[in-house]
């Protein structure tokens, strides 16, 4: 999964605290969730999706519900760029401090 779809996804508050409940209390129902958090079930569902697609929950079905488990390996994905672009500008801020201690 690419880390735009993770950022995209995680861009919205209310899913980063549904993909938070989940890694921290473990797997959950939409409506499980929905009791946890002052929105409808139907929202909950709709935020599911989305997480869904970007490949941070996957839905396991558990007789006529779906169980949401969080998946760390897109994070992990997502985690990895932030590092190569951190690294770029430290060396880019190291290049131009080398160039400023010289003048």
């Amino acid at each position: 999964m690419s880390p735009d779809a993770v950022f995209a996804a995680l861009a919205d508050p209310t899913r980063r605290q549904l993909l938070q409940t989940l890694v921290r209390d473990g797997a959950s129902t939409a409506t499980g969730l929905a009791a946890r958090l002052p929105i409808s079930r139907q929202a909950v569902g709709k935020h599911l999706a989305v997480l869904e697609r970007a490949g941070l929950v996957h839905a396991r079905r558990v007789g006529r519900e779906s169980r949401y488990v969080p998946q760390t390996a897109p994070l992990a994905t997502a985690g990895d760029w932030l590092t190569v672009l951190a690294a770029e500008w430290d060396d880019r801020l190291a290049r131009i401090t080398a160039v400023a201690e010289k003048g």
